[in-house]
Order: structure tokens, then sequence, then C-alpha cells
């Protein structure tokens, strides 16, 4: 699979309201028949800053996704929110879902 996080510095005035800014996008890639997960969450510690984790199939999936019409609407759109280019990390893992963290393993309760 094609793993994918990326940090979204947002403007501070549209912070609050970035899951509706990028909705459209985020509905149309999570609907992509290679899209495996797609998820938003915010910063703790950085109220402007949105982290994306998000997986293809493959690196076909992910070509797809970058080829799509979503995907160049948003690069038109999204950039006139953000406060700086977003930054990310972009690998290719030998695996198809999410593996467990052993280490944190929660045992029968009871």
């Amino acid at each position: 699979m094609i793993f994918i996080t990326a940090k979204f510095r947002v403007l501070p005035q549209d912070a609050d309201r970035w899951p509706e800014i990028a909705r459209d996008f985020t509905r149309a890639t999570r609907a992509e028949p290679g899209c495996l997960w797609f998820e938003w969450s915010r910063s703790i510690e950085e109220p402007t800053e949105y982290v994306l984790v998000e997986a293809f199939r493959d690196e076909q999936a992910g070509g797809e996704h970058v080829r799509s019409a979503h995907f160049q609407e948003a690069t038109r759109t999204l950039p006139a929110h953000l406060a700086e280019t977003p930054r990310i990390v972009n690998t290719t893992l030998d695996q198809d879902d999410w593996s467990e963290l052993g280490e944190m393993a929660v045992r029968e309760r009871g």
C-alpha cells in the first residue's frame, strides 16, 4: 500500500472551518476504489494544524488519486486556506491494513 501522512497548517481564520472546507475533497477521495482510508485529525498542541493520514491500495490507485478531478480541484482551491505548503511523508508498505501495537495490547477485562 501507499501510506501518506501530511501536515496542513491552516490560516487561523479558517482553522475551525477546515473540515467543512476540505469536505468535498475528503468525500470524493474516500469514494475512490483504491482508497483504503483518508482521515483528518487536528493537532492538540497546534490548533491551526491538521494531520491527514491516508492510504491507497497500490501505486496505480495513488496515481489515479493524483490524476482525479477532485484532487486537481483541491490543488486549485485549498492553498488559499493554508498558511504554508503542507509537509508530507510518503512511503510504500508491504501490508494492506493497520497492524496491532502489541506493546500496548488490551487484555480481556473481567
